[in-house]
């Protein structure tokens, strides 16, 4: 479950798992015993210490839970706790930076370095940065992410200078516009981004334009604040050969890549929001989930694609040490689905848990 910036259950991966035995569409709504059922069995298998789901299918609305919110506790998961978002933090960024676009603040195909002059190579487009196609190094390659090494550097600030520098410091993965690349580094930039367009940090940006219109009240962008507030469940990993709790960390090292806490009732409300058209422009609202024959799964921020039973879904994974995210929704929002796993010290099978997550959800 994670040590990566991003998830290591995105949603390429949950919806892959979907490909065996998914039955037609049908209206009999989703079966609540089944999805506690698949969450018992994430738990039970070790994939997860926690986790918890939110499903909305029409009506029908309700959250579920499974695990322990502290391993040494008998606590359940709190139905309403705070969690890190991971990457699902890319989702926002990448809304506001449309938002600014389709204020006449932003040329989604002029070059980055016109906003930015010499931050990066000049034939990189906005669009390319927002749609992973710019061919920027992902700087967390070159962390020392595996749970030894990134203990001595988990309380460390990280500017996105500094990020950056990691990145530009390699020559380009592929020329720009040529291939798809999952890399953080390009929501870093992102992040610089709408701080020079909008003349302010970015999070104030995010807290201004999504979080305070919608009253996400349980949704902030921490900085270098290592806490998470309010009820939460704790995420873990193996530290010399002992479990180690890594629910405290500095979260700058993923900055507008992926630093974001949430509720899943939080990321419900946003993604209504955003499929809805209620926070971006008709022009903007269709160049999110544009996808391409270079992208064909991955719009601007937003990760698309249809599922084997013909349901189109689209939203986003995020994964942040100790923390595993997802957030998917129909186009028309009346299917939605928000989970959070939090890892334990050991690593587990889930089986066909997530596929059957989905398929009761969506199919």
């Amino acid at each position: 479950m994670g040590i990566r910036l991003v998830a290591t259950v995105t949603a390429a991966s949950l919806l892959a798992l979907t490909t065996a035995g998914v039955a037609s569409a049908d209206t009999s709504g989703t079966d609540r015993k089944a999805v506690q059922q698949a969450l018992d069995q994430i738990t039970r298998s070790g994939a997860a210490l926690g986790v918890q789901a939110r499903v909305v299918d029409g009506r029908q609305r309700f959250t579920a839970t499974s695990g322990k919110a502290e391993l040494d506790g008998d606590r359940p998961v709190p139905d309403n706790g705070r969690f890190r978002v991971g990457s699902i933090t890319k989702t926002f960024v990448s809304t506001v930076l449309l938002q600014l676009a389709g204020e006449g603040k932003l040329d989604l195909d002029a070059p980055v370095v016109r906003y930015l002059p010499g931050l990066i190579d000049q034939r990189i487009t906005v669009r390319q940065v927002l749609q992973h196609t710019s061919g920027l190094f992902n700087y967390t390659n070159a962390l020392p992410l595996n749970p030894d090494e990134f203990e001595k550097i988990r309380y460390k600030h990280w500017s996105p200078q500094e990020l950056l520098a990691i990145s530009t410091a390699k020559p380009l993965d592929f020329d720009p516009g040529t291939q798809w690349n999952y890399s953080n580094t390009n929501y870093v930039v992102a992040g610089l981004l709408v701080e020079k367009l909008t003349g302010r940090p970015y999070e104030k940006a995010v807290e201004q334009r999504i979080l305070k219109p919608l009253r996400l009240n349980d949704t902030e962008v921490p900085g270098d604040s290592p806490n998470i507030k309010g009820p939460h469940a704790h995420g873990y990993w193996t530290v010399a050969g002992k479990p180690s709790d890594i629910t405290r960390i500095n979260p700058s090292v993923a900055w507008a890549a992926g630093e974001m806490i949430s509720t899943t009732r939080d990321l419900d409300t946003f993604i209504t929001a955003l499929s809805s058209g209620e926070l971006l422009r008709p022009a903007q609202q269709a160049e999110i989930s544009k996808t391409t024959a270079v992208s064909p799964q991955y719009g601007l921020g937003l990760q698309v694609e249809t599922l084997p039973c013909g349901t189109k879904v689209w939203g986003h994974g995020g994964g942040i040490p100790g923390y595993s995210s997802q957030l998917l929704s129909t186009p028309d929002s009346k299917k939605r689905f928000e989970l959070n796993a939090t890892s334990g010290p050991t690593e587990g099978d889930p089986g066909d848990a997530f596929n059957k997550l989905l398929t009761e959800v969506f199919c």
